[in-house]
């Protein structure tokens, strides 16, 4: 149970006091205690075992600094490399002043600023946790008859989100709708490989085993061991289009590759405007604030024009043999409205149909029921891809993982 805050500010003036009070770490425990709780509020893994571990480090190293206490936690209490800026962030604020509301102790030196910074990513989950414990408000008194409503012929709100174009969305609906992607779980859709594991019931006999195991018996063959072949799921490459016309929908389909990226082994993903960057690594971040913050950095032409043509040639050139191997999967995001006319779009787009399993086209346009494809990029692209799907809202995603999970043949 943890004590009332005037007595986690007393612990917390005498933890840093300096070296002539000496506290011991015993009454520095309800103190660490509470800061551990944030930082699982926050989002880090940080169990019992090392809560107890960073206990003894503080007995062995003592709090008379700040930095002392900060090494000796973060040596316990850190496990990635990526968590040392969330790590620094919730010791700054929880130490600082633990009474200060959320919004005061993460933005309180912003306040006198004209133009104040752009937030670090983290800021406003550190926030919230940090008022989890802030005492809400009364709720409102229930009335003594509420007000009666019609529900006949209604739909539920997340039967029409699911069926709202992404483009349409308010935003507290892209809010929505981002959570309920992260809530989509990719089938895996294993292929056999050429490799093979041991296995007592597999259906082929290991021979090199078996010889292997009775040459230690002197030459019987005491037991017949087996294997069977090895299966996993084929690589899944996502190209999209981040082009002005592709923007809002881009920065709603990052949430879907981050989710699958973190979720599955083996997904590239790359973007494309004017020029094609590989977000692979960026995306590989639990934290899908971080990882969105890196790909801004890097994304240089972010709704600006768009050569669907240069960029897939570019990826046959530069990416195609390094991640189109062992049957892999291509998504390809785009409406398809090229700024150089579909020049040399039809070869591209040939040579990757040829180089990959599935070539699946996912376009916005598809949304519109009298679509035609009279764009030159379209016609160019159409006749070389395997599928053509629209991904314009939630639906259409889920339809996306079911096609993923029953796989293809050639």
């Amino acid at each position: 149970m943890i004590p009332p805050k005037e007595a986690l500010n007393e612990a917390a003036q005498r933890s840093f006091a300096g070296p002539r009070d000496r506290p011991s770490a015993e009454a520095f425990a309800p103190n660490l205690l509470a800061f551990i709780r944030l930082l699982r509020r926050v989002g880090l893994q940080v169990g019992p075992g090392d809560a107890l571990a960073a206990t003894e480090a503080l007995t062995l190293t003592g709090i008379e600094t700040r930095a002392t206490v900060r090494a000796a936690l973060a040596a316990t209490l850190l496990r990635k490399h990526d968590q040392a800026e969330l790590f620094d962030a919730a010791f700054a604020l929880f130490w600082r002043d633990p009474e200060k509301g959320a919004t005061e102790a993460a933005f309180a030196m912003l306040e006198d600023q004209k133009d104040p910074p752009k937030p670090k990513a983290g800021d406003r989950r550190m926030a919230e946790a940090m008022a989890h414990d802030r005492p809400r408000p009364p709720p409102p008194p229930p009335q003594e008859q509420p007000p009666q409503q019609d529900a006949v012929m209604t739909v539920s709100e997340r039967e029409r989100l699911q069926q709202m174009d992404f483009e349409a969305m308010s935003a507290t609906e892209i809010a929505l709708a981002k959570q309920e992607i992260r809530r989509l779980v990719l089938p895996l859709d294993e292929r056999p490989t050429r490799r093979f594991r041991t296995d007592p019931l597999g259906p082929r006999v290991d021979l090199k085993a078996t010889i292997r195991a009775g040459s230690r018996s002197g030459g019987e063959l005491v037991k017949i061991l087996r294997r069977r072949r090895v299966v996993r799921p084929p690589p899944l490459v996502a190209i999209c289009d981040i082009s002005g016309s592709m923007a809002r929908y881009a920065q709603v389909l990052l949430h879907f590759l981050h989710a699958v990226t973190n979720d599955r082994e083996r997904v590239h993903s790359f973007l494309f405007g004017t020029r094609l960057s590989n977000i692979t690594r960026q995306l590989k971040h639990r934290d899908p604030e971080i990882a969105f913050e890196m790909v801004a950095h890097m994304v240089p032409d972010w709704s600006g024009g768009t050569r669907i043509g240069e960029a897939l040639e570019q990826f046959n050139q530069d990416w195609g043999r390094r991640v189109l191997g062992q049957g892999a999967v291509v998504l390809l995001i785009t409406d398809g409205l090229d700024r150089e006319g579909g020049r040399g779009l039809a070869e591209a787009t040939d040579r990757l149909k040829r180089s990959c399993r599935r070539l699946i086209w996912l376009n916005p346009l598809l949304r519109y029921a009298g679509f035609q494809p009279k764009s030159q990029g379209i016609r160019a692209m159409l006749p070389h891809v395997h599928e053509f799907r629209p991904v314009h809202n939630l639906a259409s995603l889920r339809q996306l993982i079911e096609a993923l999970g029953k796989g293809t043949r050639r």
